[in-house]
């Protein structure tokens, strides 16, 4: 529903792709703000909106025009979705715990120190002793695992949140 949300808002492909890995990123930063009463796509589209704003600030360019009718329907559509049975924030904890259980141990590390303890690839390699470029392409196969995961499990729809890293 993100991705959707953002390719409605952006048409350049890439820039979908980093806003994207972005908002989950600052959403992981930011979970212990969410209040659990409320729902969480909102929130999460929320954070996507001023990213997007903020790329287009960035970038000089005027977003894509949208009526704001339109946006209004994507979102109340988005929200019904998000209702729906199976779809809970509860629920969508239990598949994302299960599938990084899923995963070996020096993964759930690697995953641990960036998105945690905000490591980035370069001290992250110096740990593990290794190449900063091993630890990118470790990173990019973990968030893979997962989304195939994820969507295994009906939590997501698709997509690529996985491009390189650059930190």
């Amino acid at each position: 529903m993100l991705l959707t949300y953002l390719r409605s808002l952006l048409r350049d492909h890439a820039a979908v792709d980093d806003v994207f890995q972005e908002t989950l990123v600052t959403a992981w930063r930011n979970l212990h703000r969410f209040d659990h009463e409320r729902p969480f796509a909102p929130w999460l589209r929320g954070i996507a909106r001023n990213l997007v704003l903020a790329h287009h600030r960035k970038h000089r360019r005027l977003p894509a025009t949208c009526e704001e009718t339109v946006l209004a329907h994507l979102d109340r559509r988005l929200d019904e979705i998000g209702r729906r049975a199976g779809d809970t924030w509860d629920e969508k904890l239990e598949a994302l715990d299960d599938c990084l259980d899923r995963l070996p141990d020096d993964t759930r590390t690697l995953l641990d120190w960036h998105y945690r303890l905000e490591l980035d690839t370069a001290r992250i390699a110096a740990r593990m002793d290794s190449n900063r470029e091993t630890i990118k392409k470790r990173l990019q196969r973990a968030r893979r695992r997962l989304l195939d995961c994820l969507t295994a499990k009906g939590v997501l729809g698709g997509g690529d949140p996985s491009p390189e890293v650059t930190t």
